[in-house]
């Protein structure tokens, strides 16, 4: 089993990567693998509704959004990580996330359904909870379990080495790494044990509001 851990943050070995490594730290103690993706800095330009992706079979803009949809159809698990931007993500993840999650629906098999996911931020003082609130809702769209710690997902710092002396925060890390490792554990024993995946009803509906 596998997890993705994905750094939305322009500082590759910044506040969100000190999050991150906490959570890998704990994962590899309960014997659960993990990798690392960056979005890195160049531009990430946001999703235009265009829909060709579910003819393309992935996003029109080819950059880190198709290389990442790709790699994900080989985790099993993942948590997103960026830094409090205005009290929400930073605005490069947020076009990721936004494209990334319209995609998806178009591969075959779906990279994210029924996967565990949690979101962690990072913020020198404040905005995470409203920033974790935007993280989440992709995961419920998506059908995928959260993954809970035993507070909010959330460090504090301006560096990373002020991260690392946040103890609490460091410790709710732990805790995500080790319940995420938990949760994929149950869903393999599920497996093994011939229990299905929900039932899909083949057709979505859309009630628009006015008709």
């Amino acid at each position: 089993m596998k997890v993705l851990l994905v750094n939305g943050s322009p500082r590759r070995n910044g506040c969100t990567a000190a999050a991150l490594a906490e959570v890998a730290a704990a994962l590899s103690g309960e014997e659960i693998a993990s990798d690392f993706f960056w979005i890195g800095t160049e531009p990430i330009g946001g999703c235009v509704g265009c829909y060709q992706c579910r003819q393309k079979k992935r996003c029109v803009f080819d950059d880190k959004v198709n290389e990442f949809v790709e790699l994900a159809a080989g985790f099993d698990g993942f948590v997103f990580g960026s830094p409090v931007y205005f009290a929400g993500m930073n605005g490069s993840m947020m076009s990721f996330m936004d494209r990334v999650f319209f995609s998806a629906s178009a591969f075959d098999p779906h990279p994210f359904r029924f996967k565990p996911a949690a979101a962690v931020v990072s913020a020198r003082r404040a905005g995470t909870t409203s920033a974790l609130d935007q993280m989440n809702k992709y995961f419920l769209h998506q059908q995928m379990p959260l993954v809970p710690s035993r507070y909010w997902n959330m460090v504090h710092g301006n560096f990373p080495d002020e991260v690392r002396r946040d103890a609490e925060g460091l410790q709710i890390m732990r805790a995500l790494g080790r319940n995420m490792a938990w949760l994929l554990k149950l869903i393999e024993a599920g497996e093994k044990a011939g229990i299905p995946l929900p039932r899909q009803e083949e057709v979505r509906l859309a009630t628009n509001f006015i008709r």
